[in-house]
């Protein structure tokens, strides 16, 4: 889920900036190219300077300097009211990697009413205190790259930070006494770093008269935290889209803050620390969140005084805590699919537990999309006091309020039922499957045939249920037949789900032979196949017993091990999700010696099964192939 309305949005007001940049009456436009010399005034190609510093320092006050391709190691230092624009960030390099420097050295540093766009800067590699860009007064810094060093940019100031991307950092962004607009960056911390206070973005201030607006960023943050609000400062924290094993927003002591309207994902199978940890502010509005992952000390950390609406918790687990209930307001908010408990406060009848029916909240399924269905029950669900942005009442969740987006509800198909189950009693088949949970659900159709079955024949139509549990006479047979099984969903408006995994049960034509279920042992097809960027591996056991899954390439080297443990009877899922930010999670899976996350490349990937019983003899084993997609 990627806010590309706002970024298109502000792709327009960049680029109006940068046009009144390079139109200054009574500018001189300057040119700086690597074939160039040093002999001012650099006003033409075929005059540039040889160094961007040399060429800032003849420049005034709004003039303009053009920097054309190519590598320049030096320390840039601007003057106000000066547009340094760069040739683009895939080609225009800063690179003060190997420059000997002090502590506070900054590979650029920016100055009041300056621009500074289309770079890649590469930072002093003493990660402990190697600064990006250093951002004074009211600037602008859109459209570049900055890699490496503790802090990607820092400022103290009213400056526009946008569309920048920022990696390998200990912190992306640190505002220090700023009032500064931070949109659409995209931020991906170091996972190595020894610093002691790592963030997607850091925010501080010596008093509460400072209000940055922190604004649909993208971050992930693995062993950091998302956004890091310390001491002081009233920020405005809005349609952040944070991925993290540590803790997503962590607020410090200061009299309030708006935190809206942000996603907040921990990847399947991990374990992190908080969604919302707010320590100590007291005035805080926290509406409109998406929180979802397992977190061992809690989901939400709460305050007296909060405010907390509207939000939705869902494939969640861990503790909704308050250390202190004095006008605390919790209403409205939806916790579904998740193990979630609740301390220090009472749950009012405003709360809700209802499947949301978003687009897609499963990573097996493709890019996560949290906007709301047609019929889903948390529209108008908010508080009535809280309004969209269509004057409506308030949705619950990611897009609602205020700070939300008013869009189209998709009218979509139910998911497809799973866990489909095959038993005999009596001679009759019985079905049975796990129960749709959507609002506008309406009954399931039964498909059976002796081949493999495509589920819009109608002539395969052996009947159709409100409930989970569907029995069948099978016609007589001749000789032994396998009779193959699938169940599609249906909603109120007569959309109609992909179908269930498939089942066979197999009879004979000896009236003294009744038919024989499924065993219980399989591996079923793994879905989506092709996949990009992850694909689930369901399988099945009759009985307990310790299950190894592997994954391997087309050379029969071992790529992964899903599982490696002792499971009960039952049907189980497993992820096989080879990208980047599973690359971030080492000890997720086990890694074979001298393979590195990074080796799982585009092609065909085998899948294996091996169940061993309670003696280690091997009781079951298959395997399945699927296609990686990049």
């Amino acid at each position: 889920m990627r806010h590309s309305k706002n970024r298109i949005l502000t792709f327009f007001f960049t680029l109006t900036i940068l046009t009144a940049y390079s139109l200054q009456l009574n500018a001189t436009i300057r040119y700086v190219s690597k074939t160039g010399n040093s002999t001012p005034p650099y006003t033409t190609w075929e005059t540039a300077a040889d160094s961007i510093q040399k060429c800032i320092n003849i420049s005034v006050f709004g003039d303009t300097i053009y920097v054309a391709n190519g590598v320049y190691q030096e320390q840039v230092v601007m003057i106000p009211g000066l547009a340094l624009i760069g040739a683009g960030a895939d080609s225009c390099e800063i690179n003060t990697i190997n420059l000997v420097t002090s502590q506070n050295y900054r590979s650029v540093q920016t100055a009041d009413s300056a621009l500074f766009t289309g770079f890649h800067v590469l930072v002093y590699n003493n990660s402990t205190w190697g600064i990006g860009i250093g951002v004074d007064g009211k600037s602008l810094v859109t459209l570049n790259k900055i890699s490496f060093g503790r802090y990607g940019i820092l400022n103290g100031s009213d400056a526009v930070v946008n569309n920048n991307i920022i990696e390998n950092v200990s912190q992306g962004l640190r505002l220090i006494n700023s009032n500064a607009l931070i949109r659409n960056n995209n931020i991906f911390i170091d996972p190595n770093s020894q610093a002691t206070i790592i963030a997607g973005i850091y925010v501080n201030a010596f008093d509460n008269n400072y209000k940055p607006i922190i604004d649909s960023n993208y971050i992930v943050a693995f062993n950091s935290h998302g956004i890091y609000k310390s001491f002081g400062s009233r920020p405005k924290i809005i349609n952040n889209e944070i991925i993290t094993n540590g803790i997503g927003v962590k607020l410090s002591s200061s009299d309030s803050a708006i935190v809206n309207n942000n996603s907040i994902i921990v990847p399947y199978g991990i374990e992190a620390v908080y969604g919302i940890n707010n320590i100590s502010t007291q005035y805080l509005q926290l509406y409109n969140n998406q929180v979802s992952g397992d977190y061992y000390y809690g989901v939400l950390y709460i305050s007296p005084y909060n405010k907390v609406k509207n939000n939705l918790i869902s494939n969640a687990e861990g503790v909704i805590e308050a250390w202190g209930n004095q006008n605390l307001l919790y209403e409205f908010n939806n916790v579904w699919n998740s193990n979630v408990s609740y301390s220090g406060f009472t749950v009012d009848t405003t709360n809700i537990s209802v499947d949301p029916m978003v687009v897609n909240d499963d990573t097996t399924q493709g890019e996560l999309d949290f906007h709301l269905q047609k019929y889903s029950p948390l529209i108008d669900a908010g508080d009535p006091t809280i309004l969209d942005r269509d004057g409506s009442r308030s949705d619950i969740g990611l897009y609602g309020g205020p700070y939300g987006w008013t869009y189209t509800y998709q009218d979509l198909a139910p998911r497809p039922p799973h866990n489909l189950t095959a038993q005999i009693e009596e001679g009759i088949v019985k079905l049975t499957w796990n129960k749709n949970t959507e609002a506008d659900f309406s009954h399931y159709r039964v498909y059976r045939d002796t081949t493999t079955i495509v589920i819009y024949d109608s002539s395969k139509i052996v009947g159709e249920t409100p409930d989970t549990v569907f029995y069948d006479n099978l016609p007589p047979v001749t000789r032994e037949t396998g009779f193959y099984y699938v169940i599609t969903a249906f909603d109120s408006q007569g959309n109609q789900s992909y179908p269930s995994e498939e089942i066979v049960v197999l009879v004979t034509g000896m009236s003294e032979h009744p038919p024989i279920g499924y065993d219980g042992y399989r591996l079923l097809a793994n879905y989506p196949n092709p996949f990009n960027p992850s694909t689930v591996i369901p399988y099945r056991l009759k009985e307990a017993g310790y299950v190894k899954l592997y994954v391997y390439d087309v050379k029969g080297e071992l790529v992964r091990v899903l599982v490696n443990e002792w499971q009960e009877k039952g049907y189980y899922e497993a992820l096989f999700n080879p990208t980047a930010a599973e690359r971030q999670r080492a000890n997720s899976f086990e890694v074979p010696m001298g393979k590195t996350y990074s080796d799982i490349a585009t092609g065909v990937y085998l899948y294996m099964i091996h169940v061993y019983n309670g003696n280690r003899i091997p009781v079951f084993s298959d395997s399945g192939k699927m296609i990686l997609l990049k």
